[in-house]
């Protein structure tokens, strides 16, 4: 479903969190209806995942 990804010709900087966990924390509040700032300390930052 994600498209994919634009590879400039510098190569672009290195990938903090992988995309796949940030989709798949944004289904998870989705699905519980939880706040963002309430997202497990293992998922990546709540900013990023809202963002």
């Amino acid at each position: 479903m994600l498209p994919p990804a634009r590879v400039c010709p510098k190569g672009g900087r290195r990938v903090r969190h992988p995309r796949r966990r940030i989709v798949d924390e944004v289904f998870d509040v989705v699905r519980t209806g939880c706040a963002w700032r309430q997202l497990p300390k293992d998922f990546a930052p709540w900013p990023t995942v809202y963002w």
